[in-house]
């Protein structure tokens, strides 16, 4: 039995968030430059969300460029950003025939013109598809998130919008960039780096996570299955005791 048929429908997670790290060291390995590792890092992206669409998995999260990324190298910067154009380009019609619905989360107001609007041209072609929703994280750290979210409510205080008394959980999701997308109930982290790296710190609080050694551009839809096994096989109590989740 292969390890796809093992994994029951009804247990899969609804959102699951991934950090794709190691395409810098991938083309080391093969002695060519970072760029080119990001290049062949696409492949996992298709993989991946081809494997989450076929099993009916609500959301994937990908940590695509964070806020610390722009201070890479300008010629690195600048061909993720064109890797980004022509990606999203060539991509959008696969993710039209797989009925997926392109997302954003992050400052997206600081990327290139081009970049932008490609992105919302995929977000608007894309916007009435009901299956899979592909959220890319670009330009993005939750240290940003949460610092912006905490300026909105801190002006509806100041508006006389909201009682300091009445900020709550719930009011704080609700300001986030993802104030419209369920937690991920599982994050996984490739390349065997043991850090969140600054990725969703208040939505991960539940999230159980899930560290591998393969490099991203090697992640296959098998890698993928194997996370979601793992995850299926681990007991969430959120603070609760074994005890309680039988009764």
């Amino acid at each position: 039995m292969s390890v796809k048929d093992k994994l029951i429908k009804e247990r899969l997670p609804k959102h699951v968030a991934i950090i794709m790290d190691g395409n810098g060291r991938w083309a080391k390995k093969r002695g060519n430059s970072r760029v080119f590792g990001h290049k062949n890092g696409v492949k996992a992206v298709r993989a991946v969300t081809e494997a989450a669409a076929e099993l009916g998995i609500g959301y994937v999260t990908l940590y695509a460029f964070s806020t610390e990324n722009w201070n890479r190298p300008k010629r690195e910067v600048d061909a993720l950003m064109s890797l980004l154009v022509s990606t999203i380009s060539s991509e959008t019609k696969t993710l039209m025939e797989n009925n997926v619905k392109l997302g954003v989360i992050g400052c997206v107001d600081t990327l290139p013109k081009d970049v932008h609007r490609k992105l919302m041209e995929c977000m608007e072609k894309t916007s009435q598809n009901n299956g899979l929703t592909l959220n890319l994280a670009l330009s993005y750290s939750s240290r940003w998130e949460i610092t912006d979210a905490v300026r909105k409510i801190a002006r509806m205080v100041k508006d006389n919008e909201l009682e300091p008394d009445d900020v709550n959980a719930e009011i704080i999701s609700n300001n986030l960039t993802t104030a419209n997308i369920p937690d991920p109930e599982l994050m996984i982290r490739t390349s065997g780096e043991l850090r969140i790296s600054n990725f969703l710190l208040w939505q991960l609080a539940y999230a159980e996570l899930y560290f591998c050694d393969t490099l991203w551009p090697d992640f296959q839809k098998e890698d993928f299955y194997e996370a979601l096994n793992d995850y299926q096989g681990r007991e969430r109590r959120f603070g609760k005791i074994s005890e309680q989740l039988t009764k």
